[in-house]
C-alpha cells in the first residue's frame, strides 16, 4: 500500500463521513458497540486477567469497526462477525494481530503504573469516591484537590495519546497489507505524522463538537425546567459518539494509505477502496 499526505482540512471531512456512514446502518453499528461493550463487562468479571483481555482486544475492535464501515460504505449490512474476521486471516496475519494486541496491552499497563506513580493513587481514589453514594460533595472536592493529581491525568493522557500513533492504522495494516507487527507500527506512525495537520484537526472537531452539543444540551433542559435530566441524557449521546468515532477510524486509514495499481488489480477485496472526499 501507499502512503499519502492528505491537506488539513480532511479531518473534519473523517468526521462527516463518520456521522454520515453511521446514520445509514444505526442499528447495525449500535449492534456492534453493544456487543462490545458486553464483552467488555463480562471480561470485567475476571481479576486482572479480565482487564489484559479486555486491552489486548483494543486493535482487534478497532479493526472490526473498520471493516464495518467498509462493508456499510459499500451498501452491505455489517456483523458481529467483523470482529472475528481478522482471527481467520492467513498465519501470519493472524499472529501478527495477536502480538499488536498483546503489546498493547502491556503499554497501556506501563502508561497506567507511571501516571499512578506520579499521583500516588489520587486519579484512582477519585474514581472509586465518584460513584459511591456515601460520598459526599466535599469529600469529592477534596478529591480533586489532591496533590499530583493534575501531573497524573497530563502524564495519563499525554502518554495514551502517544500510545494511540502507532497502533492507529496498524491493525488495518496488518489486515489488508499483511504488514508484520514491527513494520505496521512503524508505517502507522509515519502516517500519523505526515498528516497531523488532518489529525489535529480531527481531534480538534471532535472537542468541538462534544463542547457545543454538551452547551446545546444543557441550556436547552435548563430552559424546560429540567436541568438534572441532561445527565441522562448525555448517557446515549456519549454512546453514540463513541460509536460514530469508531466508525470514523475506517475514512482515516482509507484517505492515508491506498492500494497500489498492481495491488488492486491483483486483488481488488483485499485492499480498501480508494477515496479521498
Amino acid at each position: 500500500m501507499r502512503l499519502q499526505t492528505v491537506a488539513a482540512g480532511q479531518g473534519v471531512v473523517w468526521v462527516r463521513e463518520g456521522f454520515r456512514t453511521f446514520f445509514k446502518r444505526p442499528l447495525a453499528f449500535a449492534a456492534l458497540f453493544a456487543a462490545f461493550m458486553f464483552a467488555v463487562f463480562a471480561l470485567a468479571l475476571l481479576p486482572f486477567v479480565g482487564a489484559l483481555v479486555v486491552l489486548a482486544l483494543l486493535p482487534l475492535v478497532s479493526l472490526g469497526f473498520m471493516i464495518a464501515t467498509r462493508i456499510a460504505v459499500a451498501g452491505g449490512l455489517p456483523t458481529a462477525r467483523v470482529f472475528v474476521e481478522p482471527l481467520r486471516s492467513a498465519g501470519p496475519r493472524r499472529t501478527a494481530m495477536l502480538q499488536l494486541g498483546l503489546i498493547y496491552a502491556a503499554a497501556t499497563f506501563v502508561v497506567m503504573w507511571l501516571s499512578d506513580i506520579a499521583d500516588r493513587g489520587a486519579f484512582e481514589a477519585l474514581m472509586e469516591a465518584m460513584p459511591a453514594a456515601q460520598t459526599t460533595p466535599d469529600e469529592v472536592a477534596s478529591r480533586f484537590g489532591a496533590p499530583g493529581l493534575l501531573v497524573g491525568l497530563m502524564l495519563r493522557f499525554g502518554l495514551a495519546g502517544l500510545l494511540s500513533v502507532p497502533f492507529w492504522h496498524a491493525p488495518a495494516l496488518v489486515h489488508w497489507d499483511g504488514h508484520g507487527c514491527a513494520k505496521a507500527l512503524f508505517s502507522s506512525t509515519l502516517a500519523c505524522w505526515r498528516n497531523r495537520g488532518a489529525f489535529a484537526v480531527y481531534g480538534l472537531a471532535w472537542f468541538g463538537l462534544i463542547i457545543v452539543f454538551g452547551m446545546v444540551g444543557s441550556l436547552v433542559f435548563a430552559l424546560l425546567g429540567q436541568p438534572q435530566l441532561f445527565a441522562l441524557a448525555a448517557v446515549p449521546l456519549s454512546l453514540v459518539f463513541t460509536t460514530v468515532f469508531y466508525v470514523s477510524l475506517y475514512f482515516t486509514f482509507a484517505d492515508c494509505f491506498v492500494a497500489s495499481d498492481a495491488a488492486a488489480a491483483s486483488d481488488p477485496a483485499d485492499h480498501p477502496p480508494r477515496r479521498l472526499s
